[in-house]
């Protein structure tokens, strides 16, 4: 699906989880780029981290040798993360970044504070964030789609399908969250994505005053895949709102903390 993906990463432990899942989103002949970022420039500060930077990438080549995918690790030094991570997507010509949500929203350094902030408002690339029980999961049983358009949207299918063909082609459930009237309160069909996955297409409908309280969105979506028994939940974001971006550091941060399942946001 990518033919160059860009994993920024903080420590060695997330190095092999990061490329397994980016593997799973790689074209054949692509290749992943590791990257970790010092978050200084001051000389003998950057001279300290740098031999502990480059074991946190050391792995990389391991991982992609197992794996049997191109994967290229580098070390980088900058003040300002995000920018450099979207320096380094742009140079290389990253048309996917996966990255972790993680760190305080209270610190100032932008490596351990919401890096994925900056780089979810200024990416030109497709940018993919997970949490850690995304990583941690070898077999799901199930892919949720929610969406609150009148139908899921063709790079949602394209990104859930993908995933699945790589995990056994397991179901791909979207699940239309709308206002109540709009539609019949529930309805499902089924079929097959053109590559032979099994797609049930599902909608609920919702009060108007729910949907606009953007702070329950999480719960809602929560709710909605926990009456579905879970599975990885998969989050697209596409288009801006009236009142702004769908996927902000705000909404994932609760969906996050709170999600009992593997968790992948996507902003295309």
């Amino acid at each position: 699906m990518y033919k160059r993906i860009l994993v920024p990463v903080k420590e060695a432990s997330e190095v092999e989880p990061m490329i397994r899942f980016a593997s799973s989103l790689l074209e054949a002949d692509g290749e992943i780029r590791i990257l970790h970022v010092i978050p200084t420039t001051t000389l003998p500060e950057v001279a300290r981290e740098w031999r502990s930077s480059v074991n946190i990438v050391i792995p990389a080549h391991e991982a992609g040798a197992a794996l049997d995918v191109r994967v290229e690790p580098e070390v980088r030094a900058a003040t300002d993360v995000p920018a450099e991570i979207l320096e380094c997507a742009e140079n290389e010509g990253a048309d996917a970044i996966i990255l972790t949500l993680q760190g305080n929203r209270r610190s100032h350094n932008p490596f351990v504070g919401h890096t994925a902030s900056g780089i979810l408002h200024h990416a030109s690339a497709d940018v993919f964030i997970i949490n850690r029980l995304a990583l941690a999961a070898d077999h799901v049983p199930r892919i949720l789609v929610p969406f609150f358009q009148a139908t899921p949207t063709p790079k949602a299918i394209q990104v859930a399908e993908t995933i699945s063909l790589r995990r056994g082609g397991v179901p791909v459930i979207t699940l239309g969250l709308g206002t109540l009237g709009a539609r019949p309160a529930s309805e499902t069909h089924e079929e097959q994505s053109p590559r032979g996955v099994p797609l049930i297409h599902k909608r609920s409908s919702l009060s108007d005053a729910l949907l606009s309280r953007r702070r329950r969105l999480p719960d809602l979506l929560l709710e909605a895949a926990h009456r579905e028994r879970y599975g990885l939940l998969l989050v697209v974001g596409e288009e801006e709102g009236a009142s702004g971006p769908f996927l902000t550091r705000r909404f994932l941060e609760e969906l996050f903390r709170a999600a009992p399942c593997p968790v992948v946001a996507v902003r295309v």
